[in-house]
């Protein structure tokens, strides 16, 4: 094995996607035997044809190419509905995915996870920037995307958001098979932050600065984004072998990818393996299926204000200043006595260099499913779903006593660990049985699920070089959830044309107070397949239509990993809060707030859907429209002084509603016996608005700049998130007048009065464009994506686009180039000048692939080169006009990929 996993870190990898799960069923009507795809749902599977709800299934062939860290951007941009941002450049900091919108203020609008049957926990993991990462991408064969609630409501409580199931590769009986695929990319930095240059810098320094200040330029001409940035290099290896040994189908796949950020001193690496199992007992009545991954990375995380620095650092100074040796050989801004000036910007080279902030993750991920076929009742089935998903991480914080971020408290270390267990059984009995003589088709599906997770953190303080601690007392953390379900569906197809799914199930939340623990959530739907109507039969341009209505009920119990919001608790003072007997300080147990009659969010979905296809379906899509209404909002508020024991409670507070469409269309435009040619298209438009608030408004979101400012608001009648801001007064030249704005209500005065609601992050319009050719071995493919109407505050020209900078705590910082347009001398944080259009086009990849007709007897190779982030089209003055909180400050840039591998397989 250790000379195995010596092979894998010789070169890269990247596996040859395979195809989606197909089934061949019977056709009651022709009698004929035809191959139907089959798309997974809650707890079992079903024929596209016969599916009410929204499911948008993604199927191996038409994953994106290239270099994939996380199994997400594997369908970014392929489908409506589903919108998928990337979390920066940093590797492995996957996506935030958003189906539909989301459907809370505050509470988690991530979807449920799926993986192989287990509901996995998606709250994070310490020293894990994105635990769904630690999935192989290049192990992945499908995603199930439930989109409405008529198809999501079987999974109750944490469906509000949508749901993700993916299914990994599986072997098959047959002969040995071995793949070996191997990738390597290269990143490179998309551009710099427009700050001004060193000449630029100095000009404006000796025109408005004072002498003192003005005496503190440097001879030197450095820039610092530069300074920070890399092209940086990964690989990424992946060896899968299957096949069948005396009727027992495995794939086993071992995975390594080592990736180095584009940001010096930020790296991951992983090692990744995966075995499925899937042997038949009792004369094929008894299906197991046993899936079992596991992941072990290593992490070297950036300091998170390197970047920050990096923009603003005063551009005339060097990056070493041999006579600093205290700090590193680092130039530092210092006071008159030789220490680091408190206020002043760290060198962000030092930064990086002497901060080392290390992880190691390991996770498991397994589950063994039976799946029982009664041999008196054949048309009765009974399967039993074991799962497992373990994480134990743990990592150190270094900084050197040089480092003038550590100076004072002459370097820090900090060590911390974390263990999180989550179990599951879920039981089921499906029945499914067609009843020739009444032309119906029953599929009745009734179980039980029983889910724990449990997380333990023990106290982890940090060391200061003197030996003390900062805190100086806590404890050690545990914490624990549990979930206790009853479910049922029934399906029921009359004469192949008419259906009908119905489910309801219960749930129990731990996190729940008795009265409010139990939360029933029912979902009906119906189809009508127009297709099979006599009228259209027969039709040689009709080849698929399909009506679908559904409502159903969905709930949200995630709720900022806090277990127990309806418990009185106590927790241990820290040592900024200690109180005082004699010369002693003791630390005090202090009371939290809580709401007792807390409760679960709940939102309920009306869709409607058409499914269509014509010319025999060489086109093909969906259209579906949608209403989304959730209640009892879960979110952070604030509460009069004195009352509760807290200034901000988490409690229910208010309604929101959620409307759109979506389309998708898939076009086979040519199908020649040497040239193919395809393409999909999906367009998403959804408007959420809060309709009703116990509070006034709810300021979310601090932006850089001034303490304790917000930028966002949530407000009823209005769109989540909306910008708060000040309506900004020009002149006859379309200059902003500083500190000049609009007195909308009139009272003579401009004050806080005067802040209205502008514009938001979310989009009016979301697109997707994706096509693939082919020409005898050659195949070329790519994906964009645009977005339109979403609006982006640009914190970075905001903070830093003003003379203040170069005449305040005796050092100097950058300017941004906005300050030439709008001669700012101060701040002026909330004016809606900030507040930009991003609407973007986006090309996310273009990947070219060709497969050598014959390669050493029945082995086959593929060799393909891809462009990732390939070029953006946009009007907005930052860097990345895709912000998903809609706050653009500093964020760790998404590089361009280019990436080179090859897939061998015999």
């Amino acid at each position: 094995m250790k000379n195995f996993t010596t092979v894998l870190k010789i070169a890269p990898a990247f596996l040859l996607a395979s195809s989606m799960v197909h089934a061949q069923v019977q056709d009651s009507t022709t009698k004929e035997k035809a191959i139907e795809e089959v798309v997974l749902i809650g707890y079992g599977k079903q024929k596209k044809t016969d599916l009410t709800g929204s499911v948008t299934a993604i199927s191996a062939k038409d994953f994106n190419e290239g270099s994939i860290n996380s199994p997400e951007q594997l369908i970014q941009g392929k489908t409506s509905g589903i919108q998928i941002t990337t979390n920066g450049g940093a590797p492995g900091s996957g996506s935030t995915i958003r189906i539909r919108g989301g459907a809370s203020l505050n509470a988690l609008n991530d979807p449920l996870i799926v993986i192989d049957g287990v509901p996995v926990d998606t709250n994070g993991i310490s020293g894990a920037a994105n635990p769904l990462a630690l999935v192989n991408p290049n192990d992945i064969e499908s995603f199930s995307i439930l989109k409405d609630a008529s198809a999501s409501a079987i999974y109750g409580s944490r469906a509000s958001n949508g749901v993700v199931i993916i299914t990994t590769k599986r072997g098959s009986s047959g002969k040995f098979k071995a793949a070996y695929t191997t990738t390597t990319s290269i990143y490179e930095k998309m551009g710099n932050i427009d700050m001004l240059s060193a000449e630029d810098f100095r000009k404006v320094v000796r025109e408005k600065a004072t002498a003192p200040y003005q005496s503190l330029l440097g001879n030197s001409d450095t820039n610092w984004q530069n300074q920070i940035y890399q092209t940086a290099v990964g690989v990424d290896n992946t060896v899968a072998l299957s096949g069948g040994i005396k009727g027992l189908p495995y794939r086993l796949s071992l995975g390594y990818l080592n990736q180095e950020g584009i940001i010096r001193t930020n790296t991951i690496e992983r090692t990744t393996g995966s075995l499925n199992l899937n042997p038949k007992f009792f004369d094929k009545h008894l299906d197991v299926s046993f899936n079992l991954k596991g992941t072990y990375v290593e992490n070297r995380f950036k300091d998170d204000g390197a970047i920050g620095s990096a923009v603003v650092f005063d551009p005339t100074q060097s990056v070493y200043e041999p006579a600093f040796s205290q700090y590193g050989g680092y130039w530092e801004w210092l006071q008159t006595n030789g220490d680091p000036n408190t206020n002043g910007t760290k060198n962000p080279v030092s930064m990086l260099n002497q901060k080392r902030d290390l992880s190691y993750v390991k996770r498991l991920l397994g589950n063994v499913q039976f799946d029982y076929k009664f041999h008196f009742l054949p048309d009765l089935r009974a399967n039993l779903n074991l799962g497992y998903d373990y994480s134990d991480s743990n990592g150190n914080t270094t900084v050197l006593p040089s480092a003038a971020i550590a100076y004072y408290n002459k370097g820090t270390y900090r060590s911390y660990s974390q263990e999180k267990k989550n179990k599951l059984l879920d039981f089921y009995l499906n029945y499914l049985k067609t009843f020739e003589s009444i032309k119906s088709t029953v599929d009745l599906t009734a179980g039980y699920s029983y889910q724990d997770w449990q997380r333990s953190e023990p106290f982890a303080p940090t060391y200061r070089g003197d030996g003390t601690l900062d805190p100086a007392t806590g404890n050690d953390f545990f914490t624990q959830n549990t979930i206790i379900s009853y479910f049922g569906r029934l399906n029921y197809t009359f004469n192949n044309k008419y259906l009908l799914t119905a489910s309801l199930r219960r749930d129990a939340s731990s996190r729940f107070s008795e009265e409010n623990r139990v939360g029933y959530f029912p979902s009906v739907a119906l189809a009508w397949r127009i297709d099979q109507e006599n009228f259209l039969k027969d039709s040689k341009t009709i080849s698929t239509l399909k009506l679908r209505a559904g409502w159903g009920e969905t709930g949200q119990q995630e709720i900022s990993n806090n277990d127990y919001p309806y418990l009185a608790r106590y927790i241990l003072s820290n040592s900024g809060a200690q109180y005082q007997l004699g010369d002693n300080f003791y630390n005090t147990l202090r009371a939290q707030g809580y709401d007792k009659n807390i409760k679960w969010e709940t939102t309920s979905t009306k869709n409607l859907g058409l499914d269509f296809g014509f010319l025999n379906d060489k086109i093909s899509g969906t259209l579906d429209v949608y209403e989304k209404e959730s209640k009892d909002l879960i979110s952070f508020v604030p509460v009069p002084a004195l009352s509760n024991l807290t200034n901000y409670l988490l409690t229910n507070v208010g309604n929101m509603r959620n409307r759109g469409i979506e389309a998708n269309v898939n076009v086979k435009a040519v199908e020649r016996e040497f040239f193919k040619w395809e393409f999909n298209v999906n367009a998403t438009h959804f408007r959420s608005e809060v309709t009703n608030l116990n509070s006034n408004q709810l300021l979310i979101n601090s932006i850089g700049g001034a303490t304790g400012t917000t930028i966002q608001v949530h407000t009823e009648g209005y769109q989540p998130n909306s910008f708060y801001v000040y309506q900004q007064v020009y002149d006859n030249n379309g200059k902003p007048i500083e500190g000049v704005y609009v007195d909308r209500n009139g009272d003579g005065l401009v004050n806080t009065d005067d802040l209205y609601r502008y514009k938001s992050p979310a989009p009016d319009v979301l697109l997707g464009f994706s096509s693939k050719f082919n020409y005898k071995n050659w195949d070329l493919g790519f994906t964009m994506r645009a977005s339109f109407g979403n609006y982006v505050y640009n914190n970075v020209a905001s903070q830093y686009g003003t003379e203040q900078a170069v005449g305040l705590n005796n050092y100097l910082q950058n300017i941004h180039t906005s300050y030439f347009d709008t001669g700012f001398k101060r701040t002026q944080l909330l004016s809606d000048y900030y507040v930009e259009n991003a609407s973007f086009v986006r090309m996310d990849n273009i990947n070219l692939g060709y497969n050598f007709p014959k390669f050493i007897k029945e082995s086959k190779l593929r060799i393909f080169g891809s462009v990732q982030n390939a070029f953006i089209i946009t009007k907005y003055s930052g860097l990345d006009p895709e912000v998903f909180n809609g706050i653009d400050n500093n964020l760790y840039q998404r590089p361009r990929v280019y990436s080179l591998g090859f897939n061998f397989q015999f």
